[in-house]
């Protein structure tokens, strides 16, 4: 054969190295989805305080509250709502989910408190609050911003029907789209020219 001409093994390794290197990329920036409660779900008997305190949430993370509809909800509240469990209160509901299977976007670097408000779930400990973290490109954590109130925050996306339409994103590391892009680009760039020459 031709010293010029491509042998299609070659091709396919080529395209098998820029897959391998897209996975890889993708993998290092995917968010986690976290089962609120684990095993036990979003339900009464459960210290969620405490197992809110078993995982670092970073930007992009998904909260996943299961539950039966109908015998509980999701609560997004105000910190004062929080702490006192009403949320009747005129600003106290920051967002509302009900469907049985919520999945909160955790969208910004902040705090979030979470309730149920079914009569006395509350004030019985069915409540939690996290603090939400940026993961920043040199790996070090940037910490929600303490003088932020819920007054300034951009509102999650509309629920429809009782289902919290998701548009998935990419986490990337301290937001910085347009450097994670180029780089993918020369990777792939990179990926199509070694393995042609060199194998």
């Amino acid at each position: 054969m031709a010293e010029g001409i491509q042998h299609p093994d070659r091709i396919l390794k080529c395209y098998y190295c820029f897959l391998t290197i897209i996975l890889v990329l993708t993998g290092s920036i995917e968010s986690k989805v976290y089962t609120v409660g684990d095993e036990d779900g979003w339900n009464t008997g459960t210290d969620y305080q405490r197992w809110s305190q078993k995982y670092n949430f970073s930007v992009g993370d998904v909260l996943d509250f299961d539950y039966v509809k109908g015998q509980h909800n999701t609560i997004e509240v105000t910190e004062d709502t929080f702490r006192s469990c009403d949320t009747g209160r005129s600003g106290a509901v920051i967002q509302r989910y009900d469907s049985g299977h919520d999945k909160v976007v955790l969208a910004q670097a902040r705090k979030y408190w979470f309730v149920c408000d079914v009569s006395g779930h509350c004030l019985g400990g069915m409540k939690f609050g996290i603090d939400v973290i940026m993961i920043t490109n040199n790996n070090t954590n940037i910490s929600p911003n303490p003088g932020s109130t819920s007054e300034s925050l951009i509102p999650p996306p509309p629920q429809t029907n009782g289902v919290l339409h998701l548009q998935r994103r990419l986490a990337v590391p301290g937001g910085n789209y347009k450097a994670w892009t180029n780089y993918a680009i020369v990777a792939f760039g990179i990926s199509l020219i070694i393995p042609i020459n060199y194998w």
